[in-house]
């Protein structure tokens, strides 16, 4: 198991170049399927979920090789062969999405239960309901997604919830559906776009992305494209949450600043200064950071992966503020272990109420998810002394070179194999 050192109370400043999205990656390598020819997919962060991604897609018969750094070239047969192997997809939550990819390019999914981080339920519900809609027979047994549906219909279809994996699933079936399906109550997310233009890119026809009405004409075929994957929101928040907490001046790279407005709002609430230009951010961090009230919510609200890193920096506010989380139930596994730092959190459901400490200090803990590892991180370049971050596989799993970028701003950290 590999685990951190970190020696704390070092400012971060420098400038980090932020990697492609890991969630519009995963979207658009489980839509590549839908081709019949060479894919080339660009900005394509090499992380742990990627590479188990394409796992699962060489054990359906898609070629892919890395040429350079972030280049991937997939060719994608005409006919997909194989299965999707159990233990992959109980590693990410990703392989969820090659319900509806498979469903359409084949007529039929046998996915099992996808894994991924223990971060609340997640049921499938809203993407069976939306499949079955379109005339899909779907359901769970032994631990699998079974789905036929070889004559699917076009339909209009209303989500319970702006789900983003249940839009990005439905979206991909109706790809092949001759006629139009429509999808009301869509998730907005960034991710959502990109991954439309993925597959407009390869011949589809799918209007309205990043609104919550999304209109797909099915039935065009799907060939051979080029794709560039946009830079990854939750990276860049992360680091210019880095920046805040440790009082330092950080300037993330390569960021699409329409898609950070949310967190770039809520970071000056904090007391920090927020520089743009062009695709650069500078966030200049305050001496001690102001205690603000956050509510996660759907895209463009502030988004649940960064809730874990606030929870971090409001432990050193002066004040008191308030957390609650409206999407994933269980997403406060973290707290304990920031409490071993010295942070003072009460949980009362889905709110977290955080009173700030003048200081954290260093400890030994362990990442209980990909986020949560990210907020242990964040707590220990600002604590006192030394900390040990046991466990830290799971922050390389949406992370691309984290240890490299966070020692390149001047953080002390030594990795460890135990």
């Amino acid at each position: 198991m590999a685990s951190w050192k970190v020696r704390g109370g070092r400012q971060l400043i420098g400038r980090v170049r932020i990697s492609g999205s890991k969630n519009a990656a995963l979207a658009v390598l489980a839509a590549s399927v839908l081709a019949t020819g060479p894919v080339v997919l660009e900005n394509i962060p090499r992380v742990q979920d990627v590479e188990v991604t394409l796992n699962i897609l060489h054990s359906l018969g898609v070629g892919g090789h890395w040429e350079e750094a972030g280049l991937l070239r997939l060719e994608v047969p005409e006919k997909i062969a194989g299965s999707i192997p159990f233990a992959e997809a109980r590693r990410i939550r990703a392989s969820s999405l090659l319900l509806g990819a498979l469903l359409a390019k084949k007529g039929e999914a046998h996915i099992p239960l996808p894994g991924g981080c223990n971060i609340g339920l997640r049921p499938l519900d809203l993407h069976l309901k939306g499949l079955a809609a379109m005339g899909a027979a779907a359901r769970i047994a032994g631990g699998q997604v079974l789905a036929s549906g070889h004559d699917l219909h076009p339909a209009k279809i209303y989500l319970d919830f702006p789900s983003v994996g249940a839009t990005e699933n439905l979206v991909l079936a109706a790809c092949r559906v001759p006629g139009q399906t429509i999808i009301e109550n869509a998730a907005k997310e960034p991710e959502i776009v990109d991954l439309a233009s993925f597959l407009n890119a390869m011949g589809a026809h799918v209007r309205g992305a990043g609104t919550d009405v999304i209109r797909v004409e099915g039935g065009f075929e799907l060939g051979p494209a080029r794709h560039t994957v946009i830079p990854d929101r939750i990276e860049a928040g992360t680091y210019m949450l880095a920046a805040v907490i440790t009082r330092g001046r950080v300037t993330v790279e390569n960021v699409i600043p329409l898609h950070l407005q949310p967190v770039t709002a809520k970071i000056q609430e904090l007391g920090a200064r927020v520089e743009e230009a062009g695709e650069t951010l500078t966030i200049t961090g305050p001496e001690r950071v102001r205690a603000v009230n956050v509510k996660t919510m759907p895209y463009p609200g502030f988004p649940t992966d960064l809730q874990s890193p606030m929870l971090a920096v409001l432990a050193l506010a002066a004040g008191t503020g308030v957390v609650v989380e409206t999407v994933f139930e269980n997403r406060y596994q973290v707290a304990e272990e920031l409490q071993r730092m010295g942070a003072q959190i009460k949980i009362e459901g889905q709110t977290a109420v955080v009173i700030g400490q003048p200081k954290l200090w260093g400890a030994e803990v362990r990442v209980p998810e990909l986020r949560g590892g990210a907020a242990l991180l964040l707590a220990a370049l600002a604590a006192e002394g030394e900390s040990r971050l046991t466990g830290v596989e799971g922050i390389n799993r949406g992370y691309e070179d984290c240890l490299a970028k966070m020692q390149a701003l001047g953080a002390e950290i030594v990795s460890e194999v135990s």
